[in-house]
């Protein structure tokens, strides 16, 4: 028998309405990609140590307030940049030129007309201040001086440690150093409010003035001479933390009164800077005590 032939009008209509489908979702493909190219990017939070845009950035500089590091766009310093640029350099700031894109990656959605500023979440205390501070007290000083640190957790929790053993400052480099930043006044869990921090230039110029005034520099390191529990850590004493990679510098190491190590039985070769701060901390607490010196 000869097979039926399938009418044309039912593969026609199944045609035209695949097109409309096919059709219908492309209209609405490009409804919903116009919907998102007209809908802004959503601004994210800001850190609380960030301010972003000219007039503001020109305002937290005029008011005191202290800024640690500023960032301007490359082929952006004209106009009222460049009062901005002047009054930063003046209040001690590092000054920085970077692609305009990594000011917009930062910035996240906010005007930042060129300019970005990282501040301190409390201010610096000059060094001579801290100093003064000791001298009152009827206990020998005792500094932390950390060397190029650069994580901000382990300089929060370094402060944190020196307020536990009642260390009367620390000191940090303006260069090559992590500054205080609101990740380390949260580390620190608010010991960021009680103990003074100084920024420092020259360490090893530095270290030669503490050293006239009668310190006792220790250095942490793990190709020290001694144990550190061997080491005599009271007394006017300033103990330096290296950086987290290299340790304490070559220059630095060379004007330490004498180089402490901690004794290491397993197969990792040092500690981490805050933990091997806290360590050392607390064994000159514990050497306080017991001779009557702290």
């Amino acid at each position: 028998m000869e097979k039926k032939k399938k009418p044309m009008e039912k593969f026609g209509r199944g045609a035209s309405s695949s097109r409309s489908e096919r059709e219908s979702r492309g209209e609405a493909a490009l409804r919903r990609t116009s919907e998102q190219a007209a809908t802004p990017p959503q601004k994210k939070e800001l850190p609380e140590d960030v301010v972003v845009g000219r007039n503001a950035v020109t305002e937290a500089l005029k008011s005191g307030r202290t800024v640690n590091r500023l960032l301007v766009a490359e082929h952006d310093e004209q106009g009222s940049i460049r009062e901005i640029i002047k009054l930063a350099r003046e209040g001690g700031a590092l000054v920085e030129s970077v692609p305009r894109s990594q000011i917009e990656a930062i910035a996240k959605g906010f005007r930042h007309q060129g300019v970005i500023a990282y501040t301190s979440p409390v201010e610096y205390t000059p060094l001579e201040e801290i100093l003064d501070a000791a001298r009152k007290k009827e206990k020998a000083p005792f500094l932390v001086l950390l060397d190029e640190l650069e994580d901000p957790h382990n300089l929060g929790a370094v402060i944190r440690t020196a307020d536990a053993v009642g260390a009367d400052g620390v000191l940090i480099p303006k260069r090559r150093s992590c500054p205080l930043s609101a990740t380390v006044a949260k580390t620190s869990a608010g010991a960021v409010e009680y103990v003074p921090v100084a920024r420092i230039g020259n360490v090893a110029q530095t270290i030669r003035e503490l050293k006239q005034e009668g310190f006792w520099i220790v250095g942490a390191d793990m190709d020290g001479t001694t144990d550190y529990f061997a080491a005599d850590l009271t007394g006017a004493l300033v103990l330096v933390i290296g950086s987290e990679g290299r340790g304490v510098s070559r220059l630095v190491r060379e004007n330490c009164d004498l180089l402490v190590k901690i004794p290491m039985q397993g197969k990792i070769n040092s500690l981490n800077a805050s933990v091997a701060g806290a360590i050392l901390m607390y064994e000159s607490l514990r050497q306080r005590r017991e001779r009557g010196k702290s």
